[in-house]
């Protein structure tokens, strides 16, 4: 365990299942971490719940901002901008209240909420979740798996020194190495984004020492032995994160060394912010809490950013006001 306070903002309403798994998920990760207090935003009765189901000395690291309203996973994102839980969760931490939020509510809402409430970096357009698996030859770095599901070339190569970084600094891992998720490995293989993207991406100068590893397949991303960071768009990564879920199951399960992560980071947005997968239950809402705390303890969000703006990119995205978002 990671020492250090960690303030989490976490979301009651958001999720398939929630509050029920979400309650659970933020009680696990209290017990687990000393150093962890929680913010809870959502219902007082709910919170109230949480609260009495703990001993004296860990309601002291409970705090609670009363919001009833929630967005629905079928409403559009712009609902975010209401008053709704995961906006409050955002105003908490652009107000200081709490380091970091985790909700496992609508991706899209969510994203929208955190561009309006806290801002973009400079040249990332479209935020990038990204998920890390557990490959055979070591963790593999994904994304996006639904931050975004625009393929344009300038995004993908973004998203490429985006997870170089990532992998860097929240997994340690020295010179990345980064591969461009397509049909084949050959060159020229793949649809119009990813045959624009290749070349650009070959001439890039990634940071923390990565290097672009070319087109990779599928079966990279479980194996793991071409790279380190795969980078695709968010359709694309969300079904293929999906899929390997699925897999695991018919399989029996995920292997000792962890399945399908179903908490994911967002990158490219000013602050420390995870994103659960809709039908996460109480331990995935638990790994979220503790994923956002880990984030947040080694600063990620301000290293990433660092590296990436020392980044030459070709082809990078023009920079746009934090109206623009996307509907993803």
């Amino acid at each position: 365990m990671e020492p250090g306070t960690a303030r989490i903002a976490v979301d009651l309403l958001g999720g398939d299942d929630a509050p029920a798994v979400v309650v659970d998920g933020a009680l696990r990760a209290i017990r687990t971490d000393p150093d962890l207090h929680l913010l809870l935003v959502g219902p007082a009765e709910v919170a109230d719940g949480l609260i009495h189901a703990l001993d004296p000395a860990e309601r002291t690291r409970i705090a609670v901002r009363p919001v009833g309203t929630v967005v629905g996973m079928a409403d559009h994102p712009s609902a975010a901008r209401a008053d709704s839980t995961v906006r409050a969760a955002v105003h908490a931490v652009r107000a200081g209240a709490a380091d970091a939020l985790v909700s496992a509510g609508s991706t899209g809402a969510t994203v929208t909420a955190v561009a309006l409430g806290l801002g973009r970096w400079p040249d990332v357009r479209h935020p990038a979740l990204v998920a890390t698996l557990p490959a055979v030859d070591g963790p593999v770095v994904l994304l996006d798996v639904g931050g975004s599901l625009e393929p344009r070339p300038s995004v993908l190569a973004r998203h490429a020194v985006l997870g170089a970084a990532y992998a860097a600094v929240a997994h340690g891992i020295a010179e990345p190495r980064v591969g461009l998720l397509s049909v084949g490995s050959e060159p020229g293989k793949g649809d119009r984004a990813r045959r624009l993207a290749d070349p650009i991406l070959a001439a890039a100068s990634l940071p923390h020492g990565g290097r672009y590893v070319g087109l990779v397949e599928g079966h990279d991303v479980s194996l793991g032995a071409r790279a380190d960071v795969v980078v695709t768009d968010g359709f694309t990564g969300n079904v293929l994160l999906k899929a390997i879920e699925g897999a695991y199951a018919m399989a029996g399960g995920a292997p000792a060394g962890g399945g399908a992560p179903r908490a994911a980071a967002l990158l490219g947005v000013a602050g420390t912010v995870v994103v659960c997968h809709g039908a996460a239950q109480p331990g995935d809402v638990a790994s979220g809490i503790a994923l956002a705390a880990h984030l947040w303890r080694r600063r990620a969000a301000d290293l990433v950013r660092a590296l990436i703006d020392g980044a030459d990119i070709p082809g990078r995205e023009t920079r746009t006001t934090d109206t623009e978002v996307s509907n993803s």
